[in-house]
């Protein structure tokens, strides 16, 4: 077994659907020609919705999260040049891009019908920052293949054993999987605070607060057929209810009128029986009579 026969289907693995992982992963595992490679591939686990959503960020959007991590490495340059200025100005582009890449997450989880709670976006969001912060958490990123979502810490404390499926798609020997946090890249360009950068964020905010309110009546209207639909069905089993009650009061008037004639039938049947008793008793006391004649 290989590195890369592993890292080739673990990478198709974490691509997969959250709920197809388990299935898929099972499937790969039997279908590997070699016991080693078998058995690390049923030791993979499932990921966490969180890092499933920043899975598939990573692979969806590929060029965004280079901006971020290449965001990233001048926030840690800025810091350890304490250039104060500067640094503000890059935490607030960073928190700008972590902010809209959560929102591009929730759109790329609806489509694979998995609705993501603000619980699961703040975790996506926090690892975004993790990866700014510090150049492993930025390499467990890359690889694609995140197993649970971490907070930022700004120093290399990651367990990458824990965080990462397979650990040795971060070492040099595999280097095409996780390529270097510090690379090079476009320099950014600083904006300055003025008058059309508090326009443009309120812009955005305005923007957002608006596919918030459309999200909103969305669920107002699907919550609202639900409780119309509700509704009418209560209505429906009330009326199957009023003729179950009816047709129970018509059957109990029933069974009153078969109690009295009943009375009636068996005390008739108690006249029968004690006439046919006196009947038997004149019959056995007319064959003793004609017995006991002379010649009888």
């Amino acid at each position: 077994m290989t590195t890369e026969e592993l890292l080739e289907v673990a990478d198709g693995l974490y691509a997969e659907p959250l709920g197809a992982f388990t299935g898929a992963r099972d499937a790969a595992a039997k279908a590997a020609g070699d016991k080693e490679l078998a058995a690390r591939v049923k030791a993979l686990k499932k990921p966490s919705v969180a890092a499933w959503a920043v899975n598939l960020l990573v692979r969806r959007e590929s060029a965004q999260i280079d901006q971020v991590l290449t965001l990233g490495a001048s926030l840690r340059a800025a810091a350890e040049s304490m250039a104060g200025d500067e640094l503000r100005t890059l935490t607030r582009q960073r928190r700008q891009l972590t902010n809209a890449l959560a929102e591009t997450t929730r759109e790329l989880a609806r489509e694979h019908d998995v609705r993501l709670t603000t619980a699961v976006l703040d975790q996506v969001e926090g690892v975004l920052t993790a990866a700014m912060l510090d150049p492993v958490a930025a390499q467990v990123v890359r690889s694609g293949l995140l197993l649970t979502a971490f907070t930022p810490t700004g120093i290399s404390e990651i367990d990458v054993e824990v965080v990462c499926a397979v650990p040795e798609a971060l070492g040099p020997d595999v280097a095409h999987r996780a390529r270097a946090t510090e690379r090079e890249a476009p320099s950014l360009r600083l904006v300055p605070e003025d008058d059309r950068v508090r326009r443009e964020a309120a812009q955005d905010a305005v923007e957002e607060a608006t596919r918030g309110v459309e999200e909103a009546r969305e669920e107002l209207a699907h919550v609202e057929s639900n409780v119309k639909n509700l509704h009418a069905r209560r209505l429906q089993l009330q009326g199957e209810i009023d003729e179950l009650r009816r047709r129970l009061a018509g059957l109990e008037e029933d069974v009153d009128a078969v109690d009295e004639d009943l009375e009636d039938a068996e005390a008739a049947q108690e006249e029968a029986a004690a006439a046919l008793h006196e009947a038997e008793a004149e019959l056995a006391s007319a064959r003793q009579a004609l017995a006991d004649l002379p010649g009888g």
